[in-house]
Protein backbone atom coordinates (compact mmCIF):
# COMPACT_ATOMS: atom_id res chain seq x y z
CA UNK A 1 0.00 0.00 0.00
CA UNK A 2 1.40 3.58 -0.98
CA UNK A 3 2.33 5.60 2.23
CA UNK A 4 0.76 8.63 3.05
CA UNK A 5 2.79 12.32 3.56
CA UNK A 6 2.45 14.18 7.56
CA UNK A 7 -1.10 15.72 5.78
CA UNK A 8 -2.38 12.01 5.04
CA UNK A 9 -2.59 12.45 1.67
CA UNK A 10 -1.03 9.47 -0.77
CA UNK A 11 2.20 9.75 -1.92
CA UNK A 12 1.44 7.02 -4.17
CA UNK A 13 1.28 7.26 -8.26
CA UNK A 14 -2.82 7.14 -7.61
CA UNK A 15 -4.10 10.32 -6.27
CA UNK A 16 -6.60 9.74 -3.89
CA UNK A 17 -5.89 6.34 -2.71
CA UNK A 18 -6.14 5.22 1.14
CA UNK A 19 -2.90 3.99 2.61
CA UNK A 20 -1.31 2.74 5.26
CA UNK A 21 0.65 5.00 7.60
CA UNK A 22 4.04 5.37 6.71
CA UNK A 23 4.95 5.12 10.63
CA UNK A 24 3.17 2.15 10.67
CA UNK A 25 4.44 -1.41 9.89
CA UNK A 26 2.06 -4.21 7.55
CA UNK A 27 0.63 -6.73 9.42
CA UNK A 28 -1.97 -4.88 11.33
CA UNK A 29 0.41 -4.25 13.67
CA UNK A 30 1.32 -0.35 15.94
CA UNK A 31 4.12 1.24 15.56
CA UNK A 32 5.06 -0.54 19.79
CA UNK A 33 4.51 -4.22 17.78
CA UNK A 34 1.15 -4.61 19.40
CA UNK A 35 -1.85 -6.22 17.62
CA UNK A 36 -4.80 -4.24 16.71
CA UNK A 37 -8.27 -4.90 18.58
CA UNK A 38 -10.56 -6.23 16.52
CA UNK A 39 -12.58 -3.33 17.46
CA UNK A 40 -9.80 -1.08 16.30
CA UNK A 41 -9.74 -3.01 13.39
CA UNK A 42 -13.12 -2.54 12.72
CA UNK A 43 -13.10 1.09 12.78
CA UNK A 44 -10.07 1.74 10.49
CA UNK A 45 -12.62 -0.74 7.73
CA UNK A 46 -15.23 1.40 8.38
CA UNK A 47 -12.89 5.11 8.04
CA UNK A 48 -11.61 2.91 5.16
CA UNK A 49 -15.27 2.28 3.86
CA UNK A 50 -16.17 5.80 4.02
CA UNK A 51 -13.23 7.18 2.56
CA UNK A 52 -14.37 4.81 -0.45
CA UNK A 53 -17.50 5.67 -0.49
CA UNK A 54 -16.81 9.72 -0.63
CA UNK A 55 -14.54 9.23 -3.72
CA UNK A 56 -17.01 7.71 -5.77
CA UNK A 57 -19.69 10.28 -4.34
CA UNK A 58 -16.42 12.64 -5.68
CA UNK A 59 -16.04 11.48 -8.67
CA UNK A 60 -13.46 9.32 -8.79
CA UNK A 61 -12.85 6.53 -10.94
CA UNK A 62 -15.86 7.02 -12.56
CA UNK A 63 -15.39 3.80 -15.41
CA UNK A 64 -15.63 1.31 -12.03
CA UNK A 65 -18.60 3.10 -10.40
CA UNK A 66 -20.99 0.60 -10.35
CA UNK A 67 -18.24 -2.07 -9.33
CA UNK A 68 -16.87 0.09 -6.44
CA UNK A 69 -20.10 0.70 -5.27
CA UNK A 70 -21.07 -2.67 -5.03
CA UNK A 71 -17.83 -3.62 -3.51
CA UNK A 72 -18.54 -0.75 -0.96
CA UNK A 73 -22.09 -1.95 -0.28
CA UNK A 74 -20.34 -5.85 0.37
CA UNK A 75 -17.86 -4.16 2.79
CA UNK A 76 -20.25 -2.28 4.93
CA UNK A 77 -22.27 -5.73 5.39
CA UNK A 78 -19.30 -7.66 6.53
CA UNK A 79 -18.51 -4.91 8.69
CA UNK A 80 -21.72 -4.54 10.39
CA UNK A 81 -21.76 -8.72 10.58
CA UNK A 82 -18.30 -8.56 12.35
CA UNK A 83 -19.82 -6.10 14.83
CA UNK A 84 -22.38 -7.69 15.69
CA UNK A 85 -20.72 -11.04 16.60
CA UNK A 86 -18.14 -8.88 18.04
CA UNK A 87 -20.29 -7.59 20.74
CA UNK A 88 -22.06 -11.27 20.54
CA UNK A 89 -19.20 -12.04 22.09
Amino acid sequence: MPDRDSEGTSTESFPGTPAVEAHQPPGGESPTGASLSTDQLLERLAADRLWLLQQIDGGHWSDLRLDLAALERELGQVLEQASQRVKGN
